[in-house]
């Protein structure tokens, strides 16, 4: 980790720098393979799977055989912790449902807002290095929870053509419609625009490189909305004197290991603390499988040095974290006064690990600082909201003068004409 002892704020862009390239880096690949797919449909995404991923594959749907295979070689332990995370998750996203908001705002004119499910939505997995299973219960159970018709899944194949088995189980499980082997680009690129195999989908979800980052921003171009820009994974800790430096350390390296452009930032009004952290990652990351990734993440991890509580609520606030834990004695300060960030960890005894899986928040959230203006993934996500109204006799007679003045004030005449027919209909000039 590059350390940083009391930065003056004007150097905190360049201390809390994200090691994601821009996207003018990679814009035009993204749009090379969106015109392919635009113009090939299936063709163009095989193509594009044989090129990314190596593997040619003559059917890209997961076909039934396939998910009862997958269905029975997932260990029972497994399907057990599988069961456990989806029954909170669903509590927890079940209890986001919200009543009709219904009102007379004025004497005959009725208002009221409903909600509807969007009804094709995309959910795009990532598979590679490290098959996100748990992020199909974070994405799948809301969209079931909402009401969604179509839930239309794409995660890349291994160098066989085979799809992760927990990844199918968990699918099935959770009632998606249809699972592809599609990954990256070519993915989002054949949900934004349908091609023979895969349908066109409304809004498209999950997380994934920044590829997959900026496919999904340029997709928005092309009518279709999506979640939120979730990229490269990424995790700060605030911690004091009172933290458990173990704690701390394997913290960081849980969100290092994703990929190696994650990043991890650890901010402490404690020197002491902060050695003791470097100490302990050290220990850790030895005996880790994917040492090799989190070293190379931990490159372009921070751990900047404070000297009080406002300081470093401002940092964070500024540097607008997917996962924020806080690990100090004065916990309340910074829930009260945390801004912007993806989820928040609270205690000694709440790693991000439980917010990965099992807790009942979900863990698709806003990175590169985009905690600043969007929500991590929620019911509400997967729903749209509708407003009717309902004027009666009475209602016009009372807000439609007023209309017709505002009408005319924007030169707006047919509008006026509207209300004025109605007016007249009823006597009144």
């Amino acid at each position: 980790m590059i350390q940083y002892d009391n930065p003056p704020k004007e150097e905190w862009p360049t201390v809390l720098k994200r090691p994601t390239q821009t996207v003018a880096d990679i814009e035009s690949t993204v749009k090379r393979v969106f015109d392919a797919v635009q113009q090939e449909g299936d063709i163009a995404v095989q193509k594009y799977t044989q090129q990314f991923d190596k593997v040619s594959l003559g059917q890209i749907q997961v076909s039934i055989e396939e998910i009862e295979q997958a269905t029975v070689s997932v260990p029972e332990e497994l399907k057990v912790a599988i069961e456990l995370a989806k029954g909170n998750i669903e509590r927890f996203h079940a209890a986001q449902r919200t009543e009709k908001v219904s009102l007379t705002t004025s004497p005959g004119v009725q208002c009221w807002q409903e909600k509807r499910p969007i009804q094709k939505v995309g959910l795009y997995i990532p598979g590679g290095t490290a098959p996100l299973f748990s992020t199909i219960l974070m994405l799948a159970i809301p969209a079931k929870l909402a009401g969604c018709n179509e839930i239309v899944l794409c995660t890349p194949p291994d160098s066989d053509g085979i799809v992760n088995a927990a990844i199918l189980y968990t699918a099935d499980l959770c009632g998606v419609t249809k699972i592809f082997k599609v990954g990256g680009i070519q993915a989002v690129a054949a949900m934004a625009f349908g091609t023979e195999s895969i349908s066109k989908v409304y809004k498209i979800f999950g997380p994934g490189n920044q590829y997959v980052t900026v496919a999904k921003q340029l997709a928005t171009n092309h009518g279709v909305a999506i979640d939120m820009p979730a990229g490269p994974s990424e995790l700060l800790v605030v911690a004091d004197e009172t933290a458990d430096p173990a704690f701390v350390a394997s913290d960081l390296l849980s969100q290092a290991e994703h990929g190696v452009d994650s990043q991890v930032i650890l901010v402490s009004t404690s020197r002491e603390m902060i050695a003791a952290v470097e100490k302990e990652i050290e220990t850790q990351l030895v005996v880790l499988p994917r040492r090799d990734i989190t070293r190379q993440a931990m490159a372009n991890s921070r751990s900047i040095y404070v000297e009080n509580d406002a300081i470093a609520i401002d940092l964070i606030n500024e540097y607008g974290p997917e996962h924020f834990i806080i690990c100090t004695k004065n916990e309340e300060f910074y829930i009260d006064h945390v801004q912007n960030a993806g989820s928040v960890f609270v205690g000694t005894y709440t790693p991000e690990s439980a917010g990965d899986y099992a807790s009942g928040t979900n863990h698709t959230l806003p990175t590169n600082g985009y905690a600043k203006q969007y929500s991590g993934v929620n019911l509400d996500s997967f729903m749209k909201s509708m407003t009717f109204q309902k004027i009666s006799k009475e209602g016009i007679k009372n807000i439609g003068p007023a209309i017709e003045q505002m009408a005319e004030a924007e030169g707006l005449q047919a509008h006026k004409n509207a209300v004025t027919l109605r007016l007249q209909k009823l006597g009144i000039n």
